[in-house]
């Protein structure tokens, strides 16, 4: 067997983007930490339940309960608090680690995902230092060990990102979309993702982030015989490959 496959590397963790649009939600804790976690889920379109005492309130969680942003009950973590079915997410943030400890074992028996915060051991999952623009999303986790750091790492990458590199992820993804139009059926798949990844790689961030609705439907005549294009051809109508005299002389 001559090949090679890469070297397993325990100790990390399964990173995914969870989908919780329009799920429900539990954050237990309404500190400065809590306010992290909920601003986290209602740009993911959670359905998010606060349980913590109003004197416990940070200004931000304040506002959110204020402005309907979340639902609201004022008093402590209950058990029956785990009896709603819909629950399918428990986030704790509460200096009582008797009390976390507690909510973390109801959510194993009930079989819940919770994350108590600064608690690793009793944690299904991890919140990572996140980037944002746009569609774009970088989370940088260092599984538990230094958060801090991962803060660091994470800066550090997103100072290397082209600043309009948000634009042009939404720009591909029109251009997918019109795609699946002229495209769609299903054993048109891998031919699809194999033409989009070409002219992901053919563009340039920039050229991406310039192509208007127009130059979409242009280059999208350029499926059919699977051929990219670049912009300047697309504006120019010309066929890739193809040279076109352009008045100028390579002579003497």
């Amino acid at each position: 067997m001559g090949e090679k496959f890469p070297e397993i590397e325990g100790g990390g963790s399964l990173i995914l983007a969870w989908q919780v649009r329009n799920k429900r939600v539990l954050v237990v804790g309404g500190g400065e930490v809590a306010a992290g976690r909920i601003l986290n889920l209602l740009n993911a379109d959670a359905n998010v339940l606060v349980i913590s005492p109003r004197d416990g309130l940070n200004p931000e969680v304040a506002y959110r309960i204020e402005q309907k942003q979340v639902d609201y009950i004022d008093r402590v973590f209950e058990p029956t608090d785990l009896d709603d079915p819909n629950i399918t997410m428990v986030l704790t943030a509460v200096d009582d680690p008797e009390a976390s400890t507690q909510i973390w074992k109801l959510c194993k028996e009930k079989r819940i995902a919770a994350n108590i915060a600064d608690v690793p051991p009793e944690c299904d999952f991890y919140f990572g230092s996140m980037h944002r623009d746009g569609p774009l999303q970088i989370m940088v986790s260092t599984n538990g060990n230094g958060p801090k750091l991962a803060n660091i790492v994470r800066r550090r990458i997103a100072a290397n990102l082209p600043p309009n590199i948000g634009d042009a992820i939404k720009k591909v993804g029109a251009l997918r979309r019109k795609l699946r139009g002229v495209a769609p059926g299903i054993e048109e798949g891998p031919k699809r993702m194999q033409w989009m990844s070409k002219v992901c790689l053919a563009w340039s961030l920039e050229d991406l982030c310039d192509m208007e609705e127009q130059d979409m439907e242009k280059l999208l005549e350029s499926y059919a015989p699977n051929v990219i294009p670049s912009l300047e051809q697309v504006r120019l109508g010309e066929e890739p490959g193809v040279w076109q005299f352009d008045g100028s002389f390579g002579w003497y």
